[in-house]
């Protein structure tokens, strides 16, 4: 299988932790793409432009990371990353979509100040997109999961907590300091975090 990704995507750091938690790495090759260039093959294989996708030998171009950790799970016999019982299965996926939003909120931010003069930065949005990342990192504060377990929520939350981390879009280990403990158990507890970590 082929994983198009750049290893600076918290998204892609999602899939690639699967990976290797599910013993999976040894199947997946990984391509670095770049979506802002015209010539990326990763616009021909997601129309949406972005990464990561995962292109399976012989099979259709499996996006986004949500689906390509349910793709994982499903090859590593099922239930190990996704719950099968139901309410566990809404509850994670509940905690992926909280940690992916987080995460894509963040993502904007780092875009504004990439792709727009500071002079047209537009302030209200960018608070708006803040206060996204705030509310989400409260919420996971408030109600924090098991850092031993490693599903997709949790993972969610690690790659999330890793990139603002990096990337800075605020000081979460000063409002939320309950999530360093958490993210220091969950790291020892997975070395696929570690692993993934983004270069320098």
């Amino acid at each position: 299988m082929l994983l198009r990704t750049s290893l600076t995507s918290p998204f892609g750091r999602k899939t690639r932790m699967a990976a290797i938690q599910l013993g999976l790495m040894d199947r997946i090759r990984i391509e670095n793409s770049d979506p802002t260039k015209d010539d990326d093959p990763i616009r021909r294989e997601n129309p949406l432009g972005k990464i990561p996708a995962l292109i399976p030998a012989g099979g259709k171009p499996v996006y986004d990371s949500r689906v390509i950790l349910e793709y994982l799970d499903h090859l590593a016999g099922g239930g190990k990353i996704l719950p099968v019982d139901f309410d566990a299965r809404i509850h994670c996926l509940t905690m992926q979509a909280l940690g992916d939003g987080i995460m894509d909120a963040a993502i904007l931010i780092v875009y504004e100040a990439r792709h727009r003069p500071e002079a047209i930065h537009h302030k209200p949005w960018l608070e708006y997109q803040r206060g996204k990342v705030e509310r989400g990192l409260a919420a996971f504060a408030a109600a924090p999961p098991d850092p031993k377990t490693f599903n997709a929520g949790t993972i969610a939350l690690a790659c999330a907590l890793g990139y603002i981390d990096w990337r800075k879009q605020v000081d979460w280990r000063a409002l939320q300091p309950s999530l360093i403990g958490w993210l220091d158990a969950f790291s020892a507890a997975h070395p696929a975090f570690e692993a993934t970590r983004p270069p320098v």
